[in-house]
């Protein structure tokens, strides 16, 4: 079997696969088997970013979508909810699980085809589209275990990081937070002179490395985004060595630019994951205006960290930066004494 026929063979295989069935019912089907009306169905599929035919009888949904309508249905916080807070809720779970399948298409097809090649090869009789329907099942059973796996483990992280917050834990809860970012010096034009291969590694490494000191010192990662992470933690303590850890690592490593970090702790507003306020505007400005190689942190950071026998500051004259006049800063660093 060529290459081609074998990609083709893969392909029909698996979508069936991955939607738990063929395309069978109209959205008016899904509504009736639902008991969602179409136009709240038809709202919560744009909102996790799937296109909507506009012909309602056009045959695009599974069993699985139908099943899909009613748990939304079936969570008392999301069927009571305004249409916006329910779209918000579809979106954010859209956008994030668009981001995991778009990385894990070639896992997925790249481990399905290889098993398949093995098993064709050790059994040339075998009939190849059933050889591809077991490896694809075996493949998505593994990888929908692992990824339950991680999202228990993480849920129960946010649980616990979440019950001090006010908020109604259906949309926005508001925390006082140390907020960190971490941003590579030169990147725009480093990546002029890299290969993609170059990039990839460069990339690769910068986020292992900040990955491994957040989660380190108690803290997580709200998100990568090319030459930055941004970071979060509890206590400005423990955002203090997060900072200081991922400048320390950078340094070790030898093989990614200097970075800047800026470091502020307050109250903000932590919405779907993703973390909103002054506290996290404050601590992106300062990110743009530290040295390289250096950490520097805000007002409310330096307060709660003065006394901290494991830290020294440095006290900076205020700056002026994009929606701020007069905002001071505090040169961090790690008390060697």
């Amino acid at each position: 079997m060529s290459s081609a026929e074998l990609s083709k063979l893969v392909q029909s295989v698996v979508e069936p696969a991955l939607l738990s069935g063929p395309r069978r019912y109209s959205r008016a089907d899904v509504a009736q088997r639902s008991g969602v009306p179409s136009e709240v169905s038809r709202r919560l599929w744009v909102a996790l970013g799937f296109a909507a035919d506009p012909d309602d009888s056009a045959l695009e949904y599974t069993e699985a979508d139908i099943a899909a309508v009613r748990d939304f249905r079936s969570l008392d916080t999301l069927s009571t909810a305004d249409p916006r807070r329910q779209q918000s809720v579809a979106r954010s779970l859209g956008q994030s699980m668009a981001r995991l399948a778009e990385w894990q298409v070639d896992l997925v097809v790249t481990e399905i085809t290889d098993r398949l090649e093995r098993h064709l090869a050790d059994d040339p009789a075998a009939d190849p589209a059933a050889a591809a329907q077991a490896a694809t099942d075996e493949v998505l059973a593994r990888l929908q275990a692992l990824q339950t796996y991680a999202w228990r483990r993480h849920l129960a992280a946010a649980l616990s990081r979440s019950m001090d917050g006010e908020g109604d834990h259906s949309g926005g809860t508001v925390r006082d937070l140390a907020v960190g970012f971490a941003d590579m010096v030169g990147y725009t034009r480093l990546t002029r002179h890299l290969d993609p291969e170059e990039l990839s590694q460069l990339l690769e490494t910068f986020e292992t490395l900040g990955t491994e000191a957040v989660t380190a010192h108690g803290g997580w990662v709200i998100k990568n985004v090319g030459d930055e992470v941004m970071f979060a933690a509890e206590t400005a303590a423990a955002g203090a060595d997060i900072a200081l850890a991922i400048q320390e690592a950078t340094r070790k490593d030898g093989t990614t630019p200097e970075l800047r970090v800026g470091l502020a702790y307050g109250d903000v507003l932590q919405r779907f994951g993703d973390l909103y306020g002054s506290t996290v505007n404050i601590a992106a400005r300062l990110t743009g205006v530290a040295r390289p190689g250096t950490v520097l942190i805000d007002d409310g950071a330096a307060a709660r960290l003065a006394g901290e026998p494991a830290f020294t500051l440095r006290h900076l004259r205020s700056v002026r930066v994009r929606g701020f006049s007069r905002l001071r800063s505090h040169v961090l660093r790690r008390n060697n004494r």
